[in-house]
């Protein structure tokens, strides 16, 4: 299916591009989130730490997807992003202005600016409205009137391949889930904005269903010049998505890099254990040791130093001791950044690479 935009009279403006192609469209700084929980009637509370000083940017035109295990973060992170859960530190700057802090709540001309698509498209839908109703409504909220939000939701469905003539009058569950998603992806374009944050989107649908719905949301990031942050699980769909990758585990980044470069030479042990641990459609490529074995640690209690060292193979003393900076790997491509001691020249850990002797104070 190829998606046409052309012809359609949106009633909402597009939220204007300020800073040219090179400026990023979206640079997260130092989010932190904390969930404090009651610990019962003489209990204390514990506070689970979801998100632990995180940073990340997103050009224009560009996938970033996010990966980790479950309970690593990633979907905190994006709440974050879009401003759904407010964060307890950081700043988030949108096209060179500031979008959100601590103390300074997203107006709704910014808010529309970052739209969300959530991973349950059956209960992020309002099961007592109308196709036409649910793509009108945040036009409406904006100010546009309901004859013109009408015209435009119909002309979104047949956008992203749902006939209106079939499909402007059923309800949520006359359709089948990846009709669902298609609508959530219209609902989250209706106030056009220019950075989507997916969460999961094609984790619940069928393999064929699922390359439909990658596929639009291609067309609709190259018509439309909108950027993704991609949050899946799936390896083999972010490949194919994201431009860059970016790996969490227990509310940090570990890894960052470009598709290319991170699926190829992956440096830190989480990521290459994730990786190991893909399925595989080929029986001599199969492994029968798990490449990854324990369970995360406690958020709650998170380890000293590096978090993944309590179930890392090569972690020694160093690790334990004081955090690895998200530092650049020399030796991979640019903008290749891992957050790992064995990979830092000179970290005084037994497999980091050998500072070159040409550098004044050098250890060897």
């Amino acid at each position: 299916m190829t998606v046409d935009f052309s012809r359609m009279q949106a009633p909402l403006p597009r939220i204007e591009d300020h800073g040219g192609p090179q400026q990023p469209l979206l640079i997260a700084s130092g989010l932190r989130k904390e969930f404090r929980l009651g610990g019962g009637l003489f209990g204390g509370r514990t506070v689970v730490h979801a998100v632990d000083d995180l940073s990340l940017t997103v050009g224009k035109g560009e996938t970033v997807g996010i990966v980790g295990e479950s309970g690593c973060g990633k979907s905190t992170a994006a709440r974050l992003i879009a401003g759904i859960t407010p964060a307890d530190d950081g700043e988030i700057i949108f096209d060179g202005e500031s979008f959100w802090t601590p103390r300074a709540r997203i107006d709704g001309e910014r808010r529309r600016a970052i739209q969300m698509v959530f991973q349950d498209s059956a209960s992020s839908l309002n099961p007592r409205m109308t196709l036409t109703e649910t793509l009108a409504f945040g036009p409406r909220a904006h100010g546009v009137s309901s004859e013109k939000a009408r015209a435009y939701a119909r002309d979104l469905l047949g956008a992203v391949g749902l006939p209106p003539a079939r499909f402007a009058e059923r309800y949520p569950i006359q359709l089948s889930g990846g009709q669902r998603q298609r609508v959530n992806i219209a609902r989250a374009l209706a106030i056009r904005p220019r950075l989507l944050i997916l969460d999961e989107p094609v984790s619940a649908l069928d393999k064929s269903v699922e390359a439909q719905v990658l596929n639009l949301l291609v067309d609709l990031r190259d018509q439309l010049g909108l950027s993704y942050l991609f949050i899946s699980h799936d390896l083999n769909v972010v490949r194919y998505i994201a431009d860059r990758v970016v790996v969490m585990y227990l509310g940090q980044i570990v890894e960052e890099a470009s598709a290319a470069d991170i699926f190829a030479a992956p440096r830190h042990p989480y990521t290459r254990a994730l990786f190991a641990s893909k399925p595989s459609p080929d029986p001599r490529q199969r492994v029968s040791a798990p490449p990854l074995t324990g369970d995360p640690p406690d958020p709650v209690n998170p380890p000293s130093g590096c978090r993944f060292r309590t179930r890392c193979p090569i972690a020694e003393s160093v690790c334990a001791a004081a955090r690895p900076p998200l530092a650049e790997m020399d030796e991979s491509g640019p903008g290749h950044r891992a957050a790992c001691w064995a990979a830092l020249p000179g970290s005084g850990h037994s497999l980091s690479p050998r500072v070159p002797a040409s550098v004044p104070g050098s250890v060897q």
